[in-house]
């Protein structure tokens, strides 16, 4: 596979890392503006980039014909753009708020106990999470992923951060601390007793061999719009 690394942070460093040693070939690598002729010789590009560039990314390997595969969070309000540019190029987009095998394990646990919980009033839920300091957005891409299925399952209308007690609205707790690759818990709280369950990320190269995953299998579909879920062939319980 010919790849295009953009963003060259320690997640792409790490891409690259995981990708040599699946024997694929590096063809560009980009932190900044991109040379679009350079970007044509891969086949397909993995972003993990900055929120303000990762639109311009994903819509220029569309408009080359470069499958891309984005990880970068902080962007979603041009996600509807995004999916109609892939659809309107028939090209071939994956996004993932979390490439990490076990983050999808776990979306699959949430949403499943989502569904459990969704008639049991006295309790209610809260998201919290932790990342490097590095890191830009709050809350995490994850973290509004797993409040989006919360969302889905029961009578929550929304989520806030920070958080506003609002029996409505789920409520994430966002911190940034040295030297942590990510860290989420779902705790649903009552009078009686606390349910809570929780990922840890113990270090970045989980997401950046997720990532490779999804490269090389979309490189294999035809036009459309992915998700890990597609890749990984996950499905909730019935």
């Amino acid at each position: 596979m010919k790849l295009a690394i953009l963003g060259y942070g320690k997640m792409g460093k790490t891409v690259e890392e995981i990708a040599l040693s699946r024997d694929h070939d590096i063809v560009y690598i980009s932190s900044g503006q991109l040379d679009i002729n350079e970007l044509k010789n891969a086949d397909v590009a993995i972003d993990f980039s900055i929120p303000e560039a990762a639109f311009n990314n994903i819509t220029s390997c569309l408009e080359n014909g470069v499958a891309i595969v984005s990880g970068t969070t902080g962007w979603l309000d041009k996600y509807t753009e995004a999916v109609d540019k892939c659809k309107s190029e028939s090209g071939r987009f994956l996004y993932a708020s979390n490439f990490s095998v076990g983050v999808n394990v776990f979306f699959e646990l949430n949403s499943y106990l989502a569904k459990m919980m969704s008639g049991l009033d006295e309790y209610g839920v809260k998201l919290k999470e932790v990342h490097h300091l590095e890191k830009k957005d709050a809350p995490s891409g994850t973290a509004i992923s797993l409040a989006d299925q919360i969302i889905k399952e029961t009578s929550y209308k929304s989520w806030n951060h920070p958080p506003k007690n609002d029996e409505t609205s789920i409520d994430i707790e966002a911190e940034r601390e040295a030297g942590i690759f990510g860290y989420h818990d779902v705790t649903y709280d009552s009078d009686i007793d606390t349910i809570s369950i929780s990922h840890n990320a113990k270090s970045r190269k989980g997401f950046a061999h997720g990532a490779v995953v999804a490269a090389e299998w979309i490189l294999k579909q035809k036009e459309g719009v992915y998700s890990m879920k597609d890749v990984l062939q996950l499905n909730s319980p019935n």
